[in-house]
């Protein structure tokens, strides 16, 4: 029986870069979630006899949310969905299934790195027919759904069994549960030299892969240690958990403390990678070497071609706009086309569509092809342990070659978390309003020789979107960034983005090498008396 339920617009349900992220309580709360899912539907013009993928990354909540937009689903017509086992499907498993299995799109449950638990963070994403996730006219039409919406409607039933795998019914609608690791890991046979990297396995090599008690467990278990033929020990924290065990499921080196206690000890495995909630996320650790995101993305335009599904070479690269320009060297070297994207995933959908680019990447540890349209971390895991088969080298070696042929970009971004929202808007609007006179003025130790509010048009629909942070050049070639996140749930997180090219010492401590460029952003921004932090609170 179909229930058509009352209901009334509840305020802020406007989704961001990555879907709708709140407090668990809140989507706990009497008829949130299901406004939400009610005004995805009406956004998307329906779901009457369309087919569905859903699935999430187990943390709290994700299996009533699961049932509920099952129901919901059933109620409003949808002919079919296809769901993980237990409602689970890492982010870039459900854009394969989505695309794989034709289906008309897809609701993934996920607040990505952000900590879950009862007192924490849950998330709901619309993903569209390509696998990736919506864009802008399309949240922009969910919000405006939820706006003004009235009622939504839902199957009065009993839950579903999603243990077992299968087909069922739910009214008239079809439910396939599947499992979640089974078609992912096969296409990451076909696109990377299984036997090459196993044959590294069986030489003595030795590697971590921290799941963080997040997602990628089951798929690290399958694909390394079943298909690869790494040892049980290879895989730590594997098994996912609601509150991912108490820890912070964001894979950098400060959240992954375990992981890079151990690589940076006497006794490192000579490779460590670490992953996030959904299994998007990557950290790529050597024996006593940390590799930026945005040097890994650019290791990796350099050597795809080792692996047997990028064999062909690249169509083209692009990073989001806070990403180091390291990829563009790279990209000048190959005489590749390379883009600077806005930070969202949902930018590069249409740069992959229409084949002008083949490999993706943020700062923000997210990098992926088109493969999928998600950015994909145990796919970046498997990347770089296809090159270091290839070439038989150390991650350290493989870093030293790499900025020897290309110099080398030091890069940081310094995270403020949680402050104060109103502060930190009228930072930016402060800088901001001063754009257009900072030309040829000094920050700190630095001259300014460009200043912008970055702006992209996309090249292939020419859709303009604006405002997406805050960039500033200076004369020597550093550069700085700042922009308000748009992925956390207290107060606001102010990003500050740093780079500063060297053609010759490579081994300096970045923030030494970035000395400079802190002092100006500091002298700009004012961010010490502003914000009333002397120093921020997570620094990669």
């Amino acid at each position: 029986m179909i229930q058509t339920i009352p209901t009334t617009p509840i305020e802020g349900q406007k989704p961001g870069t990555s879907g709708l992220r709140k407090k668990t309580a809140q989507f706990r709360a009497l008829r949130y979630l299901e406004n939400f899912v009610q005004s995805i539907w009406t956004g998307i013009g329906g779901v009457a006899g369309k087919t569905l993928v859903l699935g999430g990354d187990g943390r709290a909540f994700n299996v009533d949310a699961t049932q509920t937009i099952l129901k919901m689903a059933a109620a409003s017509g949808a002919a079919k969905v296809i769901v993980g086992q237990n409602g689970l499907l890492s982010t870039p498993a459900a854009s394969n299934l989505i695309r794989t299995r034709g289906a008309d799109g897809g609701i993934i449950l996920s607040a990505s790195h952000n900590p879950g638990g009862d007192d924490g963070d849950f998330g709901v994403k619309y993903n569209t027919a390509n696998g990736g996730p919506a864009p802008e006219s399309v949240t922009n039409a969910i919000f405006k759904a939820s706006e003004a919406v009235t009622e939504y409607h839902i199957l009065d039933s009993a839950d579903l069994d999603l243990g077992a795998l299968g087909t069922t019914t739910l009214g008239d609608m079809t439910v396939e549960v599947v499992d979640p690791v089974a078609d992912y890991a096969t296409l990451m046979e076909q696109l990377f030299d299984f036997d090459a990297i196993r044959a590294l396995m069986t030489s003595g090599f030795t590697l971590r892969f921290d799941a963080m008690h997040a997602i990628t467990g089951p798929y690290a278990r399958e694909i390394l240690v079943n298909r690869l033929g790494a040892p049980e020990s290879a895989v730590m924290n594997a098994t996912p958990l609601p509150d991912f065990g108490g820890g912070h499921p964001d894979p950098n080196p400060v959240w992954a403390h375990e992981l890079m206690g151990l690589m940076m000890g006497d006794d490192a495995p000579d490779f460590g990678a670490a992953s996030d909630g959904d299994g998007d996320r990557n950290m790529i650790v050597g024996r006593g070497t940390y590799v930026t995101p945005s040097d890994s993305l650019a290791v990796i335009a350099a050597n795809a071609h080792v692996a047997p599904g990028y064999a062909r070479g690249l169509a083209g690269v692009a990073r989001s706009m806070p990403t180091s320009a390291a990829l563009d060297r790279v990209a000048q070297a190959r005489d590749l086309p390379c883009y600077a994207t806005p930070t969202g995933w949902k930018f590069f959908g249409n740069l992959l569509d229409a084949g002008r680019a083949t490999l993706c990447g943020e700062e923000s540890a997210g990098t992926g092809s088109d493969h999928v349209r998600e950015k994909d971390g145990l796919w970046a895991v498997l990347m770089w342990l296809n090159i270091l088969a290839a070439k038989r080298l150390s991650v350290a070696e493989v870093m030293a070659a790499h900025w020897a042929e290309f110099g080398r970009n030091y890069y940081s971004r310094h995270d403020y978390e949680g402050v104060d929202k109103t502060a930190a808007e009228s930072l930016i609007a402060d800088l901001r309003a001063q754009l257009d006179k900072l030309a040829d003025l000094p920050a700190g130790p630095l001259v300014v020789s460009e200043a912008e509010d970055f702006s992209y048009t996309d090249p292939v629909d020419g859709s303009v979107t604006a405002a997406q942070g805050i960039q500033i050049m200076f004369e020597g070639g550093a550069r700085l960034v700042l922009r308000l996140s748009g992925t956390g749930t207290d107060g606001a997180t102010l990003r500050v983005y740093m780079e500063n090219f060297e053609s010759a010492d490579f081994g300096m401590d970045p923030q030494a090498a970035l000395v400079d460029v802190i002092a100006a952003a500091e002298a700009l921004a004012g961010i010490k008396t502003r914000l009333g932090r002397e120093t921020p609170d997570v620094v990669t």
